[in-house]
């Protein structure tokens, strides 16, 4: 289980986040809802040792977690999908997920993991020689997942992913998301498509202003009268 509880963080002095608390339990997706600004993106980085915390606790696996250093959250299997994928422009579609296996150890583990992303993703296979620049946008978002999974984690966050990308495209991310949770990694995903992604997700957290303002099981989520006319258009 990755847990935080009463979290402060920020960059520097700066707090974006003011006590916050949630958990992703083993084997189950959790979305983390919220308008720009409201802190999603800081709570990721915050988890993965990249953003300034100020109060509170992090644990994975039951584990401390807090201010450790973003290499060795990632030794201990925890990998963020940042916004934006921030892939190895320069780089090729092979070498990209090269990168990401630099914790993988014997050939063995890098062998599995590769044919484990391919079959996720088959087009990574057909753009392994090409430059990770010269993928679509959709296509760079598969590379980004693909590169994640290559370090064989054992939670995985994912900030954004439909950001720049068609419906079907995000289709294809969140088909492969259901496909690793089910082989037991539990996911914590942040996302502005709050239709799609709650009936993905088993719970979900709304942000608002740098605190958890609901939370709940997704169905219900769904169904609340609060979230519906915030974020769903409903009158």
């Amino acid at each position: 289980m990755l847990e935080v509880a009463n979290l402060a963080a920020g960059y520097g002095r700066l707090r974006v986040l003011h006590g916050v608390t949630l958990s992703v339990p083993a084997g189950k997706i959790v979305a983390l809802l919220g308008a720009n600004g409201a802190g999603k993106t800081t709570l990721m980085r915050a988890i993965a040792g990249l953003a300034t915390i100020h109060a509170g606790a992090i644990s994975i696996g039951g584990q401390p977690a807090t201010r450790q250093a973003p290499e060795t959250l990632v030794r201990r299997g925890l990998v963020l999908v940042p916004q934006g994928r921030l892939l190895f422009a320069d780089m090729t579609v092979r070498e990209n997920l090269e990168m990401g296996a630099y914790t993988a150890g014997r050939y063995a583990a890098w062998s599995r993991q590769l044919s484990f992303v391919e079959s996720l993703f088959p087009i990574l296979r057909e753009r392994a020689g090409q430059f990770a620049a010269l993928l679509s946008g959709g296509e760079q978002q598969m590379l980004a997942l693909a590169r994640a999974l290559m370090s064989s984690p054992r939670y995985l966050l994912l900030d954004e992913p439909s950001l720049g990308l068609s419906p079907r495209a995000f289709g294809t991310i969140l088909d492969a998301v259901r496909r690793i949770n089910g082989d037991g990694i539990p996911v914590l995903i942040a996302e502005q498509n709050v239709r799609r992604i709650l009936k993905l997700a088993d719970y979900g957290y709304v942000l608002e202003a740098g605190r958890i303002a609901l939370a709940g099981q997704a169905h219900e989520l769904l169904a609340d009268d609060r979230l519906r006319k915030s974020y769903l258009g409903a009158d």
